[in-house]
């Protein structure tokens, strides 16, 4: 593993080789080239690399930092023992630019530019992977040489459309370059593993494994709820029934979960055996607001001494509204309804006329009164004596206007009004 710098210890390994193989006299490297001898190699910027005032010049630039697919999701060997969580390290793919420069006044200065390219590309092709002691002498304090991972060399090769994409970013002067990639550098995470102690028995009294001759897990679970009367949705008051398997045991509870309950309301059942459980809403306006809920049922199994929770299913709570006036003035009409349950101050209301919904007026705390103003625009949208049924929609839940246990299933005449 190695620390964060990682990336300026690459750098610096890839400069370092260079240099001194570049600079080396024929004595030393027999492959060297007598010619290229007193070449500096930098790292800079393109655009600063051309300013500089050297004869010659091999300049390896930083161009970007991709993460390493392989490596983004691996824990660290051994680091992690099994059965521990740890935090996979950083792995980062370098990407580098090499490229010659050569002063203009030069004689044959393309040429030298070819040969300074060409002697630079043979090195690194030559050395593929960077060495644990070269990395380690490169940059003070950098521990990249102790990754488990050799940082391997690759020559990419870019097209010239890509090339010229690049040049036109740094915004200089084109010069005949090479891609390299150097690869993986792992930088280790500073946050802490999570090293659980070792499990001594299997189960109570060490039973081990418990099995069973068929595929329903031995835990309490829900399968479905049942709304009363057919309807899509529930009322105050109105009883669920919750079907599934391994609901007996002592201790039984259902819990009722809204986005705006900071806690789940816990409610007694009105029945209960193994495979369903009966549950009456109760009938307290201000505690349960209108909206989808989640419905879980919390007990402790036979044998055991813990509770359990089983899986959460959803349903629907209905708000009940009442026109209590309807008043027109000029071509507005305020319509003024009583809610049960209470709407709260975060939750949207609307109300719907036929095929118009009209939005609730703002009510900055919680109240059981919402006014609508629904405006005769254009004129006969809202004309005198027009009949509509209504509907009370809160947070996307309708109050029920129809009644399904009818054969066809008919509209609640209750829910009409006649316009003013």
């Amino acid at each position: 593993m190695s620390n964060s710098l990682a990336i300026a210890a690459v750098t610096a390994t890839l400069r370092n080789l260079l240099d001194s193989r570049i600079n080396a006299s024929p004595a030393v490297d027999p492959s060297s080239d007598p010619a290229l001898a007193g070449t500096e190699v930098t790292a800079r910027p393109p655009d600063e690399a051309a300013n500089q005032n050297f004869a010659r010049q091999v300049n390896l630039f930083l161009y970007q930092v991709s993460p390493n697919a392989a490596w983004r999701n691996q824990d660290m060997p051994r680091q992690i023992r099994p059965g521990e969580t740890g935090q996979p390290p950083l792995p980062l793919t370098l990407h580098y630019l090499l490229t010659a420069y050569v002063r203009d006044n030069e004689e044959d200065a393309a040429f030298i530019g070819h040969r300074l390219l060409g002697r630079a590309m043979s090195i690194l092709h030559d050395h593929p992977l960077l060495g644990q002691t070269e990395i380690e002498n490169a940059l003070v304090g950098n521990d990249l040489h102790n990754q488990v991972e050799r940082v391997r060399l690759t020559l990419q090769p870019f097209s010239l459309e890509e090339m010229s994409k690049m040049w036109t970013a740094f915004q200089t002067q084109y010069r005949l370059s090479a891609a390299y990639e150097a690869s993986v550098v792992l930088i280790e995470s500073n946050r802490p593993a999570r090293t659980p102690l070792p499990v001594l028995r299997r189960g109570e009294e060490d039973r081990g494994v418990t099995s069973q001759p068929d595929l329903v897990p031995p835990y309490p679970t829900l399968t479905a709820v049942t709304l009363p009367d057919k309807q899509p949705a529930a009322r105050l008051t109105e009883m669920l029934t919750l079907t599934g398997h391994h609901l007996d045991g002592t201790g039984v509870t259902v819990l009722f979960r809204h986005p705006l309950l900071d806690d789940p309301i816990a409610v007694p059942p009105t029945s209960s055996t193994a495979t369903e459980i009966q549950v009456t809403i109760p009938n307290q306006p201000d505690d349960f607001p209108a909206g989808i809920y989640t419905v879980a049922v919390q007990l402790i199994r036979p044998d055991e001494t813990f509770s359990r929770i089983s899986n959460e299913l959803p349903f629907a709570l209905s708000p009940q509204m009442t026109l209590a006036t309807a008043v027109r003035n000029g071509d507005t009409i305020t319509l003024t309804v009583t809610t049960i349950p209470t709407i709260r101050r975060q939750q949207r209301a609307a109300l719907l006329l036929g095929p118009h919904e009209i939005p609730a007026q703002p009510h900055p705390t919680a109240t059981d009164t919402l006014t609508f103003l629904a405006v005769d625009d254009p004129p006969g949208k809202f004309s005198t004596g027009a009949e509509f049924f209504m509907r009370l929609r809160v947070d996307g839940v309708d109050s029920l206007l129809i009644d399904y246990l009818a054969q066809p299933p008919q509209f609640d005449e209750n829910q009409k009004v006649t316009l003013p």
